[in-house]
């Protein structure tokens, strides 16, 4: 297959990836977060512990403004930062009990959106799906 036709499938994969994440994530931050802030906490979530440099590449966002956030987030008890034992200079950042908390709820309702939107697929089909998923996670998205 042509390096450009699979660049534009790719293109289109990713532009429904985000459609799909933001439908199904929509409503799901607490009241007390801004969007940026339900998004670090999602990538959090997901990563910890992080770096403030990670955070910051990865939400497309200054060192001032993602220290900034990451200030209103432990702030409001969400985030802790610990120390690498290995090398006492690195911090990493993760999920304080309540940030987890918070998150757990959130994903709840996002799994059960993904549940609805794959209902109609069948076990072989949802075997397929998960392949396919590692397939891109091993070759396009490592």
């Amino acid at each position: 297959m042509d390096n450009s036709v699979l660049f534009q499938k790719i293109v289109a994969f990713t532009t429904a990836v985000h459609q799909i994440t933001n439908e199904i994530t929509k409503d799901v931050k607490s009241a007390e977060l801004t969007s940026v802030q339900y998004k670090i906490m999602e990538y959090i979530a997901v990563s910890q512990p992080v770096t403030l440099s990670e955070i910051s590449d990865c939400m497309h966002m200054s060192m001032p403004n993602t220290s900034r956030e990451m200030r209103k987030l432990s702030e409001k008890g969400l985030c802790d930062k610990v120390t690498d034992p290995l090398d006492r200079r690195k911090q990493g950042i993760t999920l304080s009990p309540s940030g987890q908390a918070m998150m757990n709820e959130a994903f709840l309702t996002v799994a059960a959106r993904f549940a609805e939107r794959i209902s109609q697929a069948n076990e072989a089909e949802r075997r397929e799906i998960a392949q396919a998923l590692d397939l891109l996670q091993r070759k396009v998205f490592y």
